[in-house]
């Protein structure tokens, strides 16, 4: 039975940590799932592009999901990408098959439902044709950014939210207009947005998204945690951890996910650096020594915004 409850708050894009020989590490997994529930996360979302989704065969994005949705315990609700086939239906097949493993949510990424060329036309009769093949799931949609970028316009997401079948929506456009014409679009509706960039979070908070669901909660998820808890309560504080999460999100440029998987064993995390897009080898040494001085940057603002927080209180 899936549930509409989609919280707000810190949604991080889940990485997949790889073996030696190119395996799904799940045990590098349950540490991951580990140190994100620690850090204070709101909800996971699990193969997505970030998870390196489409270098993984079906079956392995199911038993993904299945092995998080179980670790995870119901601590926090997890969303899945759900429709990378060709076709529309081998995306049905798929999102049948990912609505059973336990997941709150399947994701729809919004690329997959027209070809780049198509209307808008085609995408919403697409869409209307899956919503008809599963009328008992629950969705999300995302605007992946490959094989191509497809933006959803203010119009077309107030249809969306109509259906009464959406309620998360991770939007990547980084542009605060285009985000403030979406959140008109779906006021009064159960279709929740959640911005995926940095550099605008503080203002998209204030204009009323949902959350945060980006690269960087892959880094210092913790700090967005507080971000989100205390934007509004303390301002000041707010703007100037604003203004590091937006320049620490350069990072995304930075080989990424290879980079956050990296960061992430500075951080004690027993997982390597291994990927399925990248090779390993090109994460140069100064690469690296720039990772850790972020490193050693996000612990000081951690040290004073979460350990202050907790020891005021």
């Amino acid at each position: 039975m899936m549930s509409k409850l989609i919280p707000n708050g810190v949604w991080p894009t889940l990485i997949t940590p790889f073996t030696e020989t190119n395996e799904i590490d799940y045990a590098g997994v349950e540490n991951l799932i580990k140190w994100y529930l620690e850090r204070g996360v709101d909800g996971l979302f699990a193969v997505c592009q970030s998870s390196e989704s489409f270098q993984l065969s079906v079956k392995e994005r199911v038993q993904l999901a299945e092995f998080i949705c179980k670790k995870v315990n119901g601590n926090v609700p997890v969303i899945a990408g759900g429709n990378f086939s060709d076709s529309l239906t081998g995306q049905v097949e798929e999102i049948k098959a990912m609505s059973q493993t336990g997941v709150t949510t399947v994701v729809l990424l919004a690329n997959r439902l027209a070809h780049q060329a198509e209307s808008e036309t085609v995408w919403k009769q697409n869409l209307e044709y899956v919503l008809s093949q599963v009328p008992d799931i629950e969705f999300g949609l995302y605007e992946c950014p490959s094989p191509y970028h497809r933006l959803i316009p203010a119009d077309t997401l107030k249809w969306v939210a109509s259906t009464n079948r959406f309620h998360f929506i991770k939007e990547t456009s980084c542009n605060i207009e285009k985000i403030k014409e979406k959140l008109n679009a779906v006021q009064q509706t159960d279709l929740k947005i959640y911005n995926a960039n940095s550099t605008t979070l503080l203002e998209s908070l204030k204009l009323g998204v949902a959350g945060y669901s980006g690269i960087m909660a892959n880094f210092h998820p913790d700090l967005y945690v507080w971000l989100m808890k205390h934007w509004s309560d303390e301002p000041e504080k707010a703007r100037k951890l604003q203004d590091f999460l937006g320049v620490a999100s350069v990072f995304e440029q930075q080989m990424y996910p290879t980079n956050a998987k990296y960061y992430i064993h500075l951080d004690g995390v027993n997982i390597n650096y291994n990927s399925r897009v990248q090779n390993k080898a090109n994460l140069t040494l100064n690469y690296k020594l720039e990772l850790q001085q972020l490193h050693a940057l996000s612990k000081q603002y951690s040290k004073e915004y979460i350990f202050q927080c907790c020891k005021e209180q």
